[in-house]
């Protein structure tokens, strides 16, 4: 089956919802500290889904493995290890900015940097830019960090405008300046994503030389790479349980004799925010296989569908109540070239497609 751009496109909306989306179920986790609800949803997010997808939907994959060269596993786990980082101050992005203006600028930074900096380094940037699809996809993708920035400006001035008292009412402990720097580092590190993948491919081709269908390939670079994240944010995740000491409170050892620390229903959020977040890489993959040979623009896909849905749940959640109408002039003209932009990658990817 020949690459459909326009799947492709659609299957990174759907990654990119998914990603927008993870974090509502953890707003509902009772009593458990940052800490804690974090790793429990990260094993299904970076152990269990990525196990259970790549043994259900691929082939020989203990095979594939055995027969990977250790240094792409080597350079994919660190990569991913790196990432996780990334994936540590993002969570807290979250805590620090809110929903809009925490992805937008965490992510305006990402989707630069992990969108051109694979081709650069591989020196392809000069091939794709001599030819028409090419200059159209990347003219997309300074599409899509210009819709990003309109985010991050409108978030910027959502900041100014709101008191205090209003903005901690919908994002608890907001706090701009430790938010920021903590969004910035995380785009720079969330980056090495790009390159993991790209580290990761001949999985993708071993798994394919299996029998593997061709929308599968990618799942078996995703159990590599997020077994790194894993590692980075368990190790932190028990750091901060050993300072803190939370594991008594959170196990309600510390509660009144009278309550019941909600075990089940927290572990049931986390594993939906866990499993909801390794959606976004299992369409990612997907997608990837269909962009054709400017495969490097879906992570600009990938990102501006993040931030056009998580404005939309920043909307929804009542972030920008209270704002000018310049202001939200801003939001809407942010989602308004983002949308613009996946349309014009897309159809670069499709013109590049039909030229063969």
């Amino acid at each position: 089956m020949s690459p459909s751009p326009i799947i492709g496109v659609a299957l990174h909306w759907l990654g990119g919802l998914a990603a927008a989306s993870f974090y509502l179920p953890f707003r509902s986790v009772k009593r458990w500290s940052w800490e804690t609800y974090w790793i429990v949803g990260g094993f299904f997010s970076w152990i269990l889904a990525p196990w259970v997808g790549v043994l259900a939907l691929t082939h020989d994959f203990f095979g594939v493995l055995g027969r990977t060269p250790a240094d792409v596993l080597f350079y994919s786990w660190l990569l991913g290890a790196l990432w996780g980082i990334g994936g540590l101050t993002f969570g807290l992005s979250m805590r620090y900015l809110g929903m809009s203006l925490g992805y937008g600028v965490a992510l305006g930074t990402c989707a630069v940097c992990g969108t051109l900096l694979p081709p650069i380094v591989r020196g392809d940037i000069g091939a794709i830019a001599a030819t028409s699809a090419g200059r159209i996809t990347l003219l997309g993708i300074v599409v899509a960090a210009s819709g990003i920035v309109l985010s991050a400006i409108a978030g910027w001035r959502k900041e100014r405008e709101l008191p205090i008292a209003l903005k901690q009412a919908t994002v608890r402990e907001f706090d701009f300046r430790k938010g920021m720097v903590v969004a910035l580092s995380c785009g720079v590190l969330s980056a090495c994503m790009a390159f993991a993948l790209d580290a990761a491919e001949p999985l993708a081709t071993l798994s394919a030389a299996a029998g593997t269908p061709p929308l599968w390939t990618g799942l078996p670079k995703l159990v590599v790479i997020l077994a790194g994240g894993f590692c980075s944010n368990a190790l932190w995740c028990f750091v901060l349980i050993s300072r803190r000491r939370t594991t008594r409170a959170d196990a309600g050892v510390e509660a009144s004799p009278n309550y019941k620390m909600p075990w089940f229903a927290n572990s049931l959020l986390c594993a939906l925010a866990g499993v909801t977040w390794y959606l976004q890489f299992f369409f990612y993959t997907m997608g990837e296989t269909q962009m054709g040979k400017f495969r490097f623009s879906s992570w600009t896909l990938h990102m501006a569908s993040i931030v056009l849905f998580s404005t939309v749940w920043g909307i929804l959640f009542n972030e920008w109540r209270g704002t000018r109408s310049a202001t939200r002039w801003f939001i809407a003209a942010g989602i308004v070239v983002l949308i613009m932009s996946t349309l014009i990658v897309g159809f670069g990817n499709h013109r590049a497609a039909s030229n063969g």
